[in-house]
């Protein structure tokens, strides 16, 4: 398909608004070639809505590439994983080395943690966040000064940058973070992440980069190419379905980069290798999944403004709600009707995440919430 991001999205915003009744969404199911691509899968006994997962995928192309893979499952992989790096290099518009290959942007998380807050280093970060480099870091003697996001529940920027001393081995961004999914300014985040760097190291969490919908919004790869103390991470897990594969990267100048693969700890698996490049070259399925996103998002939202319950515009695959009951109580609800929702974010113990999912399987959480709330 070529057709770009840009003009997906803009398409996207105007097919979104479908006929809704009562707040909640009705949707025809995918169209036949639709079914043939992209592998739906039936509803299944508990609907899970709270780990932010592309339940489309992994798309035909890269299930037949992971099939093709077989007869390297012998080998190690390490033999394999140049052409990969070539590719994300490409695709960053970066040399190939700046990247470092992950086990899921997880493990990428982890071991910049472990890298630069060793034996007592200070990370800094907002909260809530996504929590994985900082509790990971604890654990090896870590400190970390958490910094609560603002009124308009961002990252505060200006009270983080103060919070900065000699200690301050490491300042910690998600962006969109999880679990707000809000978007920082580009140019207040691109001229914090500029100045930081002069005073220690920035990491970015990107992992919900694909799914911002202003096709001009920056990344930080773009100061890792002016040569700043800046490392990015990005993840297969998302827009391309492929969070139970284990596929991510980092992005940063060489010599960091050189110091955090030589902490790595699980290299990638051939099924890995090959199914990312799949989904590199798979921009049918990319865009596919940005439209069911928005689209499902857009549902979600409806539902919500039908019950009144107040929640945060998302630049992500989830949306964050006031509940206004507390999570755990609101799960365990939940559960009873078949779904599983996020777990809580103190301090916000009364908001919610929840997921996009298939079409049905949103229409089928709108109709739970619903009951719940009326």
């Amino acid at each position: 398909m070529n057709i770009s991001r840009r003009d997906w999205l803009k398409k996207s915003s105007l097919t979104a608004g479908m006929a809704f009744l009562g707040g909640i969404g009705t949707y025809s199911s995918l169209t036949a070639e639709e079914k043939s691509k992209f592998n739906p899968r039936p509803l299944e006994p508990l609907i899970r809505l709270g780990s932010n997962e592309n339940p489309y995928g992994p798309s035909q192309e890269m299930r037949e590439a992971m099939q093709k893979g077989f007869d390297l499952s012998c080998r190690y992989p390490w033999a394999y994983n140049q052409p990969l790096i070539d590719m994300i290099a490409a695709k960053e518009g970066v040399p190939s080395d700046h990247i470092v290959l992950t086990a899921g942007s997880t493990e990428g998380l982890k071991i910049a943690g472990l890298t630069y807050a060793l034996n007592g280093g200070e990370i800094i970060s907002g909260l809530p966040t996504f929590l994985s480099l900082m509790t990971y870091a604890e654990i090896w003697g870590a400190s970390i000064n958490w910094v609560p996001l603002d009124q308009e529940m961002n990252f505060d920027l200006p009270e983080i940058e103060k919070r900065i001393s000699s200690k301050t081995k490491l300042v910690f961004l998600c962006n969109p973070n999880n679990p707000t999914g809000k978007l920082l300014p580009a140019q207040q985040v691109m001229d914090f992440c500029e100045s930081v760097s002069n005073k220690t190291m920035i990491f970015s969490d990107e992992a919900y980069y694909d799914y911002i919908e202003d096709p001009n919004y920056p990344s930080m790869v773009e100061l890792v190419k002016k040569g700043k103390n800046v490392i990015v991470s990005k993840t297969l897990s998302k827009i391309y379905g492929l969070a139970g594969i284990r596929i991510g990267y980092l992005i940063a100048k060489p010599e960091i980069a050189a110091d955090l693969s030589g902490r790595i700890v699980a290299n990638l698996n051939i099924m890995a290798i090959e199914a990312a490049k799949a989904a590199l070259s798979d921009d049918e399925f990319y865009q596919f999944s940005l439209q069911k996103n928005i689209e499902a998002r857009k549902s979600i939202e409806t539902t919500l403004d039908h019950l009144g319950l107040e929640y945060i515009p998302s630049q992500a695959n989830f949306v964050f709600f006031d509940a206004k009951q507390d999570v755990v109580q609101l799960a365990e609800k939940m559960r009873e009707k078949g779904v599983i929702i996020g777990r809580p974010f103190p301090p916000f113990n009364e908001w919610c995440r929840i997921s996009t999912g298939t079409l049905e399987e949103v229409s089928f959480f709108n109709k739970a919430i619903t009951e719940l709330y009326t």
